[in-house]
């Protein structure tokens, strides 16, 4: 069995998820869908700039099993007018959360194979990027960044035995984006599989902040969990449960799990899960480990061993 993901995006403010009826199936405009025998794009993000809505996801293939960055561009009528490659590094990336800061535009993008964190700075739109900062020394992973008051705050999972990444929510928070970032003092500040692993933007509505969680309770990302953010500091974190929301009835075939929930402006973001079979399954298989062979035994590798 695998994991295919579909993303899409609903003109309506992320804030509005949070009203009866605030994700309504059927606003959603669905992303192409790649070969569904072995390719998705999952963990959306996007933004609208002068009539154009931009969407980055992580593009990932069962044969190489390494996440690239990529956009689509959609024009008013929800028409897509361009795709491409935004960020490709030698490890995986995912979750390309977007930050605006000074009049910049940034990317914090899931690259925990690094054993780092690092910003990205928009330097061409939307396919040029360049990393200026390392923000935090750990692999962190699904990290969501935002502005409350007058500090900046991540939220954040880590690797380790036992799903760690699915059931521990970490924080951390500075006074510049750039850093430096302080671990919170109570780390980890929420526990268990249920709503712990961050889920896509951070918002404030009517001056109160709240986060999207998943729950992985029953398998990854099965659904998303709104959590308001009852008490923030660098040494307290209190939060309620304060909406769910199932993957069902969004996209036909699509209902095992959303992971994603995302938005900036009037733009709101999602994705949704199909847990498969198939009968190719296997070949793709042995294609990654094939590859993974070469890449082990190739050229380079026997080079670097005489050296």
């Amino acid at each position: 069995m695998f994991d295919l993901w579909r993303s899409g995006y609903i003109r309506s403010p992320l804030s509005h998820a949070l009203e009866p009826g605030g994700l309504d199936p059927a606003k959603v405009v669905w992303l192409p869908a790649g070969d569904r025998s072995f390719q998705f794009v999952a963990d959306p993000f996007g933004i609208e700039r002068d009539g154009v809505v931009t969407v980055f996801v992580e593009a990932f293939d069962y044969r190489v099993r390494r996440g690239e960055i990529h956009y689509f561009q959609y024009d008013r009528n929800d028409v897509l007018i361009d795709q491409g490659v935004a960020l490709a590094e030698p490890f995986h990336l995912s979750y390309p959360s977007l930050i605006e800061d000074g009049g910049e535009l940034y990317m914090l993008p899931e690259g925990y194979k690094s054993g780092v964190l690092t910003l990205y700075r928009c330097v061409r739109f939307p396919d040029r990027w360049e990393s200026v900062q390392t923000l935090l020394d750990v692999p962190a992973i699904d990290a969501t960044v935002v502005r409350s008051g007058a500090r900046w705050w991540m939220f954040y999972a880590l690797p380790g035995p036992d799903d760690r990444a699915m059931r521990e929510l970490h924080v951390a928070w500075a006074d510049r984006l750039e850093g430096p970032w302080t671990a919170h003092a109570g780390n980890p500040v929420r526990t268990g599989a249920a709503d712990s692993r961050p889920g896509g933007s951070a918002f404030e509505r009517e001056g109160v902040l709240h986060l999207p969680v998943q729950d992985c309770s029953g398998a990854y990302g099965s659904r998303i969990r709104l959590l308001r953010i009852d008490s923030l500091g660098p040494d307290r974190f209190e939060a309620t449960e304060v909406r769910r929301f199932e993957p069902d009835g969004f996209l036909d075939g699509f209902s095992d799990g959303l992971h994603t929930l995302s938005g900036t402006g009037g733009m709101t973001f999602i994705d949704v899960k199909s847990v498969n079979r198939s009968p190719l399954e296997r070949y793709i298989r042995a294609q990654y480990k094939l590859r993974r062979l070469f890449r082990l035994n190739g050229p380079r590798s026997q080079r670097a061993k005489a050296a």
